[in-house]
């Protein structure tokens, strides 16, 4: 059913604000450190002992206790061959009385009572005893010199890292020091896409009449920068049963979704209202919730958001090439960031070099090159076009009533473009 409820004709950023808001963040899953990057943190990671967990060297040298000279003393306790205190051996144990000295290791576990550590190039050894020699300080070491305090780069308890990230290296390094083996990521969306068209080839020139497919090698890899992962993938035929078989999960001739246990279904083609579209009927047969019926931009106008009976969401992708991947940006990348309870990218201020004209009751998606801090509208931008995508740093959303060269417009960066500004 189509709902009355449903926004048809939505301006795009409430296009953009239904997506997101539809899209409840998935079940966290466990999986271990080395599986973690890239991975979004579902739960905040805190320190599960003091980060030092004891008081150590940061130079190989003596500890002292006092002024010099010293008097070499043995440790007591095992200790590892690097100096290090065995897993059975307590550093409360060890003490250092008033003019004691003990040789250390870097990473050594400091004995109670240390004032210092002398670095090995700055002592003297003569007859069991340890003094300074020349290049040494009058006051070295100075108290606390050379020690690593435990809990000084964080306490127990402490938070490390707070839910929400996207985790880098540095991160689950941090992680493992803070005592974890497991993380809690956000599970990536699992998506599944029904490409239509008869006239479509896979390979090869296309003869008048037929398109080569734009979709099936480009849509896993923008799925992946958006943040889900394609479980599978295929194509129906133009025909309005056939559609529904796929969309339902049947087996058909062709193709069958019902393996896939996705997440979200994503369909190219067939959104408009002709009668060789089927992708909007296909949902009325199955019962489906119209969340998103048509989208006041252009390109991307028949972009269409419904719910599956099966909880499932069903992205509606218009046919041509530019007019699907602005849809995807507007519709699909929202989408699959609150599946992920990741943040809305929101749009940011560009300043256009070139005027446009009114387009009444549309707002204009164009894409653009950043040249000397303005945004210059890239050159074949018509739907059906992809240079100037692929050349573009970014997408312009100019408003209804047009705008002035040098008026500030907002504008979404794409996820392949890097960051901080236009390419060389």
């Amino acid at each position: 059913m189509i709902e009355a409820g449903a926004a048809t004709n939505a301006d795009w950023a409430t296009a953009r604000t239904l997506a997101y808001g539809a899209g409840r963040p998935l079940p966290f899953q466990t999986v271990p450190l080395a599986d973690a990057l890239g991975q979004t943190l579902a739960e905040p990671v805190h320190a599960l002992q003091s980060i030092p967990h004891y008081a150590s060297s940061a130079m190989d040298g003596w500890a002292v206790n006092g002024a010099p000279p010293w008097t070499l003393v043995s440790r007591p306790e095992p200790e590892h061959p690097r100096g290090r205190a065995t897993p059975h051996s307590d550093s409360g144990e060890v003490s250092l009385a008033p003019g004691e000295a003990t040789f250390i290791l870097t990473g050594g576990v400091v004995p109670q009572n240390t004032v210092g550590i002398l670095r090995t190039e700055r002592g003297a050894v003569r007859g069991g005893m340890l003094d300074r020699n020349d290049s040494a300080r009058p006051d070295e070491p100075s108290p606390g010199e050379h020690v690593r305090p435990a809990g000084e780069e964080a306490e127990e308890g402490s938070l490390a890292i707070p839910a929400g990230v996207v985790l880098n290296p540095a991160q689950i390094a941090l992680a493992a020091v803070c005592g974890h083996d497991t993380l809690a990521v956000l599970r990536a969306p699992r998506v599944s896409l029904l490409m239509t068209g008869d006239e479509v080839i896979e390979h090869g020139l296309p003869h008048a009449g037929q398109v080569r497919d734009t979709f099936g090698p480009q849509l896993p890899g923008f799925v992946a920068m958006l943040g889900g992962h394609v479980d599978v993938a295929g194509r129906a035929k133009d025909d309005l049963d056939d559609v529904v078989a796929a969309i339902s999960g049947e087996p058909t001739d062709e193709f069958s979704l019902a393996r896939a246990s996705g997440d979200v279904l994503i369909t190219t083609g067939g959104t408009g209202s002709s009668m060789a579209d089927h992708i909007r009927r296909a949902l009325m047969e199955v019962g489906a919730e119209m969340i998103i019926d048509g989208i006041a931009m252009r390109p991307g106008h028949p972009t269409l958001l419904a719910r599956l009976p099966d909880g499932r969401f069903l992205v509606g992708l218009p046919g041509n090439p530019l007019a699907a991947m602005m849809a995807m940006i507007t519709v699909a990348g929202p989408l699959l960031a609150g599946l992920r309870g990741s943040s809305l990218e929101e749009p940011s201020p560009v300043v256009t070099a070139d005027a446009f004209d009114p387009l009444p009751g549309r707002s204009r998606l164009v894409p653009y090159r950043l040249e000397s801090g303005r945004a210059v509208p890239s050159t074949h931008q018509r739907s059906g076009m992809l240079r100037g995508l692929a050349a573009a740093d970014g997408v312009m959303v100019v408003p209804a009533e047009g705008c002035r060269a040098g008026d500030p417009v907002q504008a979404l960066s794409l996820p392949w473009a890097p960051p901080g500004g236009p390419r060389a």
